[in-house]
C-alpha cells in the first residue's frame, strides 16, 4: 500500500474517464478546491448512501467553492447507471486498475466483516486551489461522512 497523504502534500495528478464519456484531469482544476472521495463499489448500499449525501450537499459545497469528484474501481458503464439511478450531478470517475487510489493511499489491506482483504479504503481527500492536500481522511464511514466533512471544512449543515 502506498503511504497515505498528509496535509501539505502535493495531490498526485490523474486523468480518469468519467461517466458520460469525458475525462477529468486533476491538474486542469487548479485554482479550484476539490473534494476527491474514493468509494468501493457503485450501487451498493453504503456507497449509495455516501453518494446521495454528497448529492444532497452539493449545492452548499459548490457554494463554498468545492468541486466534488467520486472515484471507484468500477467501469464507466456501472458509473453511468449509478449516476442515472441516483441523479448524481457530479463526476464519477473510473479507476479500474486502482492506480489513482494507490497513489492516494486509498488502496490496501482492510477488514471487512472480520476478514482481511485488499481493496479500496473509503477515503476523502480535499485539495486546495494550489493542488495541495488540505485534508486527508481515511477509513471513513459511509453514513454521516459528508456531515462530518462539512464540519471539518467549516460549513454549516
Amino acid at each position: 500500500m502506498t503511504a497515505q497523504l498528509e496535509p501539505g502534500d502535493l495531490a498526485p495528478d490523474f486523468t480518469l474517464p468519467s461517466a458520460g464519456g469525458s475525462t477529468v484531469t486533476l491538474s486542469e482544476l487548479r485554482g479550484e478546491k476539490v473534494v476527491v472521495y474514493f468509494y468501493p463499489k457503485a450501487s451498493t448500499p453504503g456507497c449509495t448512501t455516501q453518494a446521495c449525501d454528497f448529492r444532497d450537499s452539493l449545492a452548499s459545497l459548490q457554494g463554498a467553492g468545492y468541486k466534488v469528484l467520486g472515484v471507484s474501481p468500477d467501469g464507466v458503464p456501472a458509473l453511468e447507471k449509478f449516476a442515472a439511478d441516483q441523479e448524481l450531478q457530479f463526476p464519477l470517475l473510473s479507476d479500474e486498475d486502482h492506480a489513482v487510489a494507490e497513489s492516494y493511499g486509498a488502496w490496501g489491506e482492510k477488514k471487512n466483516y472480520g476478514k482481511v482483504t485488499e481493496g479500496l479504503i473509503r477515503s476523502t481527500v480535499v485539495i486546495d486551489e494550489s493542488g495541495s492536500v488540505s485534508h486527508a481522511l481515511y477509513n471513513v464511514k459511509a453514513t454521516g461522512h459528508v456531515a462530518r466533512l462539512r464540519k471539518t471544512l467549516g460549513l454549516d449543515s
